[in-house]
């Protein structure tokens, strides 16, 4: 055990660059609690409980490109290192962690923060991180989504994503969102000041200078991780399956879902005008090709935090053509759908491809500097520490 405490140690002071304090382990890495120190003397104590997998990397390895949190998780304890204060990370899925000692502030997800919130000190600045909408506002859209599928489809199926029911608003002083004025909304009953942070993304494209907007008008890319139905792609197959005119490339990882891929099978495998591919690294240039040959992502997601996929494709170039539900920003150089229907899909698809090339560049290229603009790991990082002293200056105002 002293080993692979060594071991960990090791990791988190390469990646950081200061000294690591405690790494207490425990067999599951949900249960592990890793301390870290500032090079300055410390100021206080923060507890942040978020993505901890990214701090057990092994020396050299990446942080994962799949979501754009673990980068996030990191750069947060980073924010608090720079800032003066010791930082104890542990994982958002941690169910027995107690605190033990005198913290400044607690930074957390929503899961399980309303019961170490109650264990904290008084004077201690509860900050919730939402990374969703809210579990009332997702749960019901996402069950409303599989009705429409039976409906439709005739088979039942559980690909959405079911948030548990959770307190955090209610235990926290502040919120961080990432999302736009949607997510917000699902949160503004709480009374509690909300400070909006851009969504990071980790991969940033030159503009594709040389792209035929020409040839690639009619063709369409379905962008996303798993809760395919949460995430629109039962829609956008039947849409795209009923315009034989029009190509759809659909890239996630669909081999994790047997029920939706044997539900969709002849839509994701037999259709000649769609085209199936797994999971794909956005820092590839499999994806940058992908992104090369498409127009527009089409996302009708029912609920999201802040829709990073759709926020990678932009990034990429493409035109997003998204729900009200993604929370993404997307301005006049893009289409946001009146409502998620296949009806609705089909005509604004169709009306994409009716475009001018001239008109799909210029769309692609704004949707492109919006994102380089607002949401990149740069961005994100000076955005947070901001959010961070602001948080502070105002809770001083108040008390």
């Amino acid at each position: 055990m002293k080993n692979t405490i060594k071991k960990i140690a090791k990791r988190v002071t390469s990646a950081f660059g200061v000294e690591i304090v405690r790494c207490r382990h425990i067999d599951s890495i949900h249960e592990r609690v890793i301390s870290l120190a500032p090079a300055t003397e410390s100021k206080g104590s923060v507890l942040l409980a978020f993505v901890i997998e990214p701090f057990l990397l092994n020396r050299g390895e990446t942080v994962s490109n799949a979501h754009s949190h673990d980068w996030e998780s990191l750069q947060m304890a980073q924010t608090f290192l720079e800032m003066g204060y010791r930082v104890d990370v542990i994982s958002y899925l941690n169910r027995r962690f107690v605190p033990d000692k005198h913290y400044s502030m607690f930074v957390a997800a929503r899961t399980n923060f309303a019961r170490i919130a109650t264990g904290l000190n008084n004077d201690c600045i509860k900050i919730v991180h939402l990374d969703t909408a809210h579990w009332i506002y997702n749960n019901q859209a996402a069950y409303k989504r599989l009705l429409d599928v039976q409906s439709r489809r005739g088979v039942t199926l559980d690909s959405v994503r079911i948030i548990e029911p959770n307190w955090a608003l209610e235990h926290a002083d502040y919120a961080t969102v990432l999302g736009n004025d949607f997510t917000i909304d699902t949160y503004r009953y709480g009374g509690k000041k909300i400070y909006r942070v851009p969504v990071s993304v980790p991969a940033v494209y030159d503009w594709p200078g040389n792209k035929d907007f020409e040839n690639c008008r009619t063709n369409f890319l379905w962008f996303g991780s798993a809760g395919f139905v949460h995430k629109g792609l039962d829609l956008v197959l039947e849409a795209f399956s009923d315009m034989p005119e029009l190509h759809l490339t659909v890239c996630g990882p669909i081999d994790e879902d047997n029920r939706f891929k044997a539900a969709y099978f002849k839509e994701l495998y037999e259709a000649q005008n769609i085209h199936t591919y797994g999971w794909v690294d956005v820092a590839s240039r499999e994806f940058e090709r992908i992104a090369r040959g498409c127009v527009a992502l089409i996302y009708p997601s029912c609920s999201e935090g802040g829709g990073s996929s759709v926020l990678t494709c932009m990034h990429a170039g493409l035109i997003p053509i998204v729900s009200r539900e993604s929370s993404v920003d997307i301005g006049d150089y893009g289409i946001l759908l009146k409502e998620s229907t296949v009806d609705t899909l089909k005509n604004e698809a169709r009306r994409i491809s009716r475009l001018l090339p001239d008109q799909c560049e210029y769309m692609a290229r704004e949707a492109w500097d919006f994102a380089r603009r607002h949401h990149t790991r740069d961005i994100f990082s000076v955005a947070y520490q901001n959010t961070i002293h602001e948080i502070l200056s105002s809770h001083a105002s108040r008390n």
